[in-house]
């Protein structure tokens, strides 16, 4: 029997509300499509799943639907998502995340890649058709195989960022009651840091406040204990842990482009000259930080999909969004948050200064952060500002991804469309917080006048 998958298969990954259109049946379906998708280029995947109450069930059906299409399944049980990349990338397989990462409890999706951990975009449309009509089994049943890779990644992990010579720290993590209460004791151990934990239990229902740190109300708690405990600095990871937002010790939250930054220098000193990949939302002092030490930065659309083949053709070393997802060219380009957070560890622990000061190198503006608004007509209302803005003397407008105008004096913002969803949604960035204010008034009194 047909089904109509569209509510559920986005443009980067497949998320809905478990029990209306993503069901066990559904994800053996897409399983089974997905299988089909690799066959060709593999003989197994693998198969991760986050905490949340319907994760173990929708494995389960995904790996069903796999094993039906003869190829054979390596289960690596509970995994962050950067865990899963691992998987993908050591073992050479083709993989899916069962998680809807940020999202609240009733939600649950997957993440597919190839082997690799290189990303499926284009090639979910195939799926989501093969998923409709449903594919019949090839005849030879795959087998299922379970295997730990935890210990195994966080090793990989520390591969890539040695704390042997840092000063002990004691760190806040805010697991969010998501897969970094799995993972985050692997990695940050003993003797390195003084781990104080926060929400550690894993719990899919997220009793304490959701795994979003993108939102502000969700890094309250993290903000208090930073002070409380006199930690050096705090982290918090979103559901499916492949996210990582860093607050100082006074308790303020540092930008994810300020971490960009500083990520990028390290690996600049690693790599001399090399590429650094920015999403064009991310502050303008990242490419001038990286111009500044000898690197080349490039531009991208927004997305994990555009991140992931731009470094891909350029070869560049690592790559940093405004979202707080970093990406590693020896991690598979693919993004991990604790690989991240290792670095700002290693820098931080190289110094006796404290995370603020230390922030202070990369941080040369102020931001909007992102404001959607929501409109009757995305395009037209793009055009229109395009319009109120482009004639202007010294203005320079891109349509990359949405619109972006710089203006004179360095002040700039992007509005792009959702999506999935009638919104646009704002950034601003100006030389300070006034400037970005009143910048901020202009746009939105055109966008939703």
């Amino acid at each position: 029997m047909a089904r109509d998958l569209s509510g559920i298969v986005k443009a980067y990954d497949i998320r809905g509300v478990v029990g209306d259109a993503l069901t066990p049946d559904t994800a053996a379906r897409l399983g089974a499509a997905f299988a089909s998708l690799v066959a060709g280029e593999a003989t197994r995947v693998a198969v991760g799943r986050d905490m949340r109450v319907s994760s173990p069930e929708l494995a389960s059906a995904f790996a069903e639907g796999v094993t039906g299409q003869g190829l054979d399944v390596i289960d690596i049980g509970l995994a962050s998502t950067d865990l899963l990349y691992f998987a993908a990338g050591r073992l050479d397989a083709p993989g899916a995340m069962v998680t809807a990462s940020h999202n609240p409890a009733a939600y649950n999706g997957f993440k597919l890649c190839r082997a690799g951990a290189v990303p499926v975009a284009e090639e979910l449309r195939q799926i989501r058709a093969d998923a409709e009509r449903g594919l019949p089994e090839t005849g030879r049943r795959g087998t299922v195989t379970e295997r730990d890779l935890l210990g195994d990644y966080a090793d990989y992990l520390h591969g890539l960022v040695d704390l042997s010579g840092s000063r002990r720290l004691r760190v806040v993590v805010d697991a969010g009651n998501g897969m970094a209460g799995h993972t985050v004791p692997a990695v940050l151990r003993e003797p390195f840091v003084e781990l104080v934990p926060l929400y550690f239990e894993l719990d899919g229902s997220f009793p304490n406040h959701e795994a979003n740190p993108l939102d502000p109300a969700n890094l309250v708690d993290l903000c208090k204990e930073v002070v409380a405990a006199g930690a050096d600095l705090g982290l918090a990871f979103d559901g499916d842990a492949d996210r990582c937002f860093v607050v100082d010790e006074l308790g303020q939250p540092v930008s994810p482009s300020a971490i960009t930054a500083l990520v990028a220098v390290r690996e600049l000193a690693r790599e001399p000259g090399g590429t650094v990949i920015h999403n064009l939302i991310t502050s303008r002092a990242v490419p001038e930080i990286v111009t500044e030490h000898g690197g080349r930065p490039v531009r991208t659309r927004v997305g994990h999909s555009f991140i992931k083949q731009t470094m891909a053709e350029t070869g560049a070393i690592f790559g940093g969004e405004h979202s707080a997802h970093y990406y590693f060219r020896d991690f598979w380009r693919a993004d991990s948050g604790l690989l991240a957070a290792l670095h700002v560890l290693a820098a931080l622990g190289e110094r006796s200064a404290p995370l603020s000061e230390l922030m202070t190198d990369y941080g040369r503006y102020a931001a909007s952060g992102e404001i959607n608004s929501t409109v009757a007509d995305p395009v037209a209302t793009l055009s229109a500002v395009k319009r109120h803005y482009g004639g202007r003397d010294g203005v320079v407008t891109d349509e990359l991804d949405g619109l972006t105008v710089a203006l004179p004096g360095g002040a700039w913002f992007n509005l792009r469309p959702s999506n999935t969803e009638p919104l646009l949604r704002l950034n601003v960035e100006a030389a300070d917080a006034e400037a970005v204010a009143a910048l901020r008034a202009d746009v939105l009194a055109l966008v939703r006048q």
